[in-house]
């Protein structure tokens, strides 16, 4: 893959390093980052000033546009390091398209393809030793942009920033998890965002989440807001279910995220022989599933975890549990996947992109 570059990123080096206050062995998800960021401002109906500086602050004018009219949105991907000290990162193409597709949405500026790349590279290469080697160490890597300009005027702002921040992440593993399927609340509305990685998007679940964690679930499975007879997303995951030795998942719309594991998790199993199916999942169908027996698997896919198994789900106050499986799908396919990343397989889908 051969991006255009541009000439003139200005590099702000760290006095000192953090990296040796950080216990790599003990990692909280998303909470210790490295000691640079990449920030680009969009001033003038241009973007300019592309430089990597020194984690630090913000500092924005109370009347910034993002706090009050939700102008934000961002990407998560990871960068892993293979057993020969060489640096991946696994299909930037579709961050950086999607990146773009939700500002958009949202009204915002797309951001240039050589500024997205070459800032990265840039970043990446002075924070190189925080990519640890081993199976599961990754760096995960969140691009965001944020309106900027001050007044509390109900328009698009003119204003915005670029910021790239990474954080270390060790293997993920997120316990037992069963979900509940909703049938009240909505993740998103046909005609709105719900594509768009915006941050309102994620703050709208916290509170009919946080009602399922009350009830002993982990997550939700959203329905489609009009009869909540749909199946859509699982938390801030994209879905698949295993009916017999079928692998179903429900198609992308303006509601649900076009993910980039989804979509690699759909190659992978056909390239294993795995029949896919991607058609409208109901509540109903996943049920009478459940009950003949034919129901092996539920599972979610996303950056994090790549893939999460879901042990069980409810709804309406009944319980179902699933089979526990010797070889399920999502095993297979999440060390196949994991296996192209950390450059341990052949990559015959073109989705490494080598730094």
């Amino acid at each position: 893959m051969t991006k255009e570059t541009i000439q003139d990123i200005h590099v702000e080096k760290a006095a000192s390093t953090r990296i040796n206050e950080v216990d790599f062995n003990n990692l909280t998800f998303g909470s210790v980052f490295t000691d640079h960021m990449f920030e680009c401002d969009f001033k003038d109906g241009e973007w300019k000033n592309p430089t990597v500086k020194p984690y630090q602050p913000l500092t924005l004018d109370p009347s910034a546009r993002v706090f009050h009219y939700g102008q934000a949105v961002f990407e998560g991907m990871k960068a892993y390091r293979d057993d020969n000290d060489e640096t991946w990162l696994f299909r930037p193409d579709e961050n950086f398209n999607r990146i773009n597709k939700s500002c958009a949405r949202l009204a915002m500026p797309e951001f240039p393809e050589s500024y997205f790349f070459d800032g990265l590279k840039t970043l990446l290469d002075l924070d190189k030793d925080w990519i640890k080697k081993g199976f599961g160490n990754s760096l995960y890597i969140r691009p965001f942009v944020i309106a900027t300009q001050s007044g509390v005027m109900a328009s698009p702002a003119n204003a915005y920033k670029f910021i790239i921040i990474c954080s270390p992440a060790q293997s993920y593993y997120g316990g037992e998890v069963r979900v509940k399927i909703a049938d009240h609340y909505s993740r998103a509305a046909s005609g709105g965002f719900g594509y768009a990685k915006a941050a309102g998007n994620y703050a709208g679940q916290f509170y009919p989440t946080n009602l399922a964690k009350e009830e002993g679930f982990q997550q939700v499975i959203w329905t489609d807001a009009n009869t909540h007879e749909y199946l859509e997303e699982a938390g801030t995951m994209n879905i698949f279910f295993r009916i017999n030795d079928k692998l179903v998942t429900c198609p992308i719309s303006d509601c649900i995220l076009d993910g980039v594991t989804r979509k690699s998790v759909i190659d992978m199993a056909k390239d294993m022989g795995i029949e896919v199916e991607v058609r409208p999942i109901k509540v109903k169908e996943v049920i009478e599933a459940a009950e003949n027996d034919s129901l092996k698997e539920i599972f979610g896919s996303g950056t994090a975890a790549v893939i999460t198994p879901i042990l069980g789900f409810g709804y309406k106050g009944d319980k179902w549990e699933l089979p526990k499986l010797d070889s399920p799908y999502a095993s297979q396919i999440k060390n196949k996947i994991m296996e192209i990343q950390y450059n341990k397989a052949e990559d015959k889908f073109g989705w490494r992109y080598k730094l």
